[in-house]
């Protein structure tokens, strides 16, 4: 689902030159990539990846690196599942646009003829809303808004849709573009609606099957219990470790489909080929085109030689043009998975890049490699360039930490007496947090809709505490609290940008 982003890192150097290889670039594939790959998992610490280039109508590599989880002599296979996070996107987007081609629906009906309940803050909006808007990221929201209550957590899938209407949305309606996970879950709960079948059947019998993806599963819960599956990783005081998998069927249609390389190699092959399998139309044409027409513009990408591109968005998908190329791209990340899937329909070009952990840039410095020795572009290794950038990042972000760490080690005062800071706390958005006495010097924070979640709060002189969560996924934060005539009034809350960029204000009950 996440994020977009997209990446979890925007890293584009322009600053390092590297010079051109004199050698034939696209001898790439069959002489480097190997060593390439193997080298990018240490430096990275990426345990595994599976890779897979569509060229032609022909697989030209699929392939398994790496192990499936650290520690383990389980080694990737191109049939191995890794979690595709927000590529689930364009699986969503495309059904929805089958479903317009076969004239069961419109793009532009307008939302509530389907979800006759579902409401936005903004009352015109939610009379305008459309099926289209869901799914180019164009309600309002800022990026990632109401993915802290949402994301792996509790709530069913009605619950998520019904707290969209307690989010203000700080952008005009359809004037600014913003990634909204919410929205595609929205989207997809239209399916049932025009079907009769739940989006996960609906894409099972559609999608997956004639296209023989038999090794995609479309719910999270499913993955656990998959034969063959990689383990997620991230990186969290400077330690790689496996984590849990997330729970994400209550945003399904936004970012719970694992798939392998093989699978996903079917299914970037059919785009390219305008919905074909051999004869068979399995995708209809117009709606492989649908989801490609620009919808919103997001921005302008810069890339590693300095050049500068607007990036658009269509229908789960971003769009831009690359040296003369236009490229239809996406990233996903998830708890302990980051990927990419990329087409270039002019050259009938494909890029399938998965890997099992959340903090690295290799499935993005990977991307452009091949792209650039297909398009015959110098050599400029951009794994060692956003790797340089990374891990100037994370140094700061370490000291950072490591300032908070030693001033709690001195055990700072905080203004009040604990006590004072305990009790429930509420956001109208989120729900209900309850602070209660922890350990020594320090406070636990239990949370409504994350049950196996908590947080520990450690002081750091005066009203903010330094704040770390049972799921490192979250990250570590400060919380600063709020007090007025001698007593807490609340706090305000922040979770790690992967998740959610913006903060929660909890007041207390």
């Amino acid at each position: 689902m996440k994020k977009i982003l997209l990446c979890i890192f925007s890293l584009f150097i322009l600053t390092t030159a590297i010079h051109a290889q004199n050698a034939n670039r696209t001898k790439f594939i069959a002489d480097s990539l190997q060593a390439y790959v193997s080298r990018a998992l240490t430096n990275w610490r990426v345990p595994g990846t599976a890779v897979c280039i569509i060229k032609d109508n022909r697989i030209v590599l699929v392939k398994g690196f790496g192990v499936k989880e650290l520690g383990l002599n389980n080694k990737v296979d191109e049939n191995t599942r890794f979690m595709i996070g927000s590529n689930t996107k364009a699986f969503t987007a495309t059904a929805i646009a089958m479903l317009a081609a076969e004239k069961k629906l419109s793009l532009n009906d307008k939302v509530t003829k389907y979800l006759p309940d579902f409401k936005l803050d903004n009352k015109a909006a939610t009379e305008l809303l459309t099926v289209r808007d869901l799914l180019c990221h164009r309600l309002g929201f800022q990026t990632f808004q109401g993915d802290f209550t949402f994301y792996n957590t509790n709530l069913t899938r009605s619950e998520v849709m019904s707290k969209m209407a307690l989010i203000k949305a700080p952008y005009g309606f359809r004037t600014t573009w913003g990634y909204t996970n919410s929205a595609f879950l929205t989207a997809g709960e239209i399916i049932p609606k025009v079907t009769d079948q739940n989006w996960d059947i609906y894409l099972k019998e559609k999608i997956f099957a004639p296209l023989g993806m038999s090794n995609t599963l479309g719910l999270s819960v499913a993955m656990p219990k998959a034969f063959n599956r990689s383990a997620g990783h991230t990186i969290t005081d400077n330690r790689l470790i496996a984590i849990p998998y997330a729970n994400l069927d209550n945003m399904a249609p936004a970012g719970a489909i694992s798939s392998t390389a093989v699978d996903m190699g079917k299914w970037v092959m059919a785009l390219l080929n305008n919905g074909k399998v051999g004869n068979k139309q399995v995708i209809p044409e117009a709606a492989i085109a649908a989801t490609r027409q620009p919808q919103d513009i997001v921005g302008t990408s810069e890339h590693l030689d300095g050049t500068k591109n607007f990036q658009l968005y269509g229908l789960g998908w971003f769009l831009e043009d690359y040296h003369n190329h236009r490229l239809v791209m996406h990233d996903g990340g998830v708890n302990g998975f980051v990927s990419s899937v990329t087409l270039v329909p002019e050259e009938n070009l494909g890029i399938v890049i998965l890997t099992n952990t959340d903090q690295n840039n290799l499935y993005e410095a990977l991307r452009w490699e091949i792209l650039d020795a297909y398009f015959k572009l110098p050599y400029r290794n951009y794994s060692d360039a956003y790797l340089k950038e990374y891990k100037s990042y994370t140094t700061e972000q370490i000291a950072a930490d490591k300032k908070l760490r030693d001033t709690v080690a001195r055990n700072p005062r905080a203004e009040l007496s604990l006590s004072y800071y305990e009790g429930k706390f509420t956001n109208p958005l989120y729900g209900t947090v309850n602070i209660e006495r922890g350990d020594n010097n320090d406070l636990n924070m239990r949370f409504e809709h994350h049950p196996k979640m908590y947080a520990r709060l450690q002081p750091l002189g005066g009203n903010r505490f330094y704040v770390t969560f049972s799921d490192p996924v979250l990250g570590k934060a400060i919380f600063p609290f709020t007090v007025q005539n001698g007593k807490v009034t609340g706090f305000k809350l922040k979770v790690a940008d992967f998740v959610e960029m913006g903060a929660y204000d909890f007041k207390r009950q």
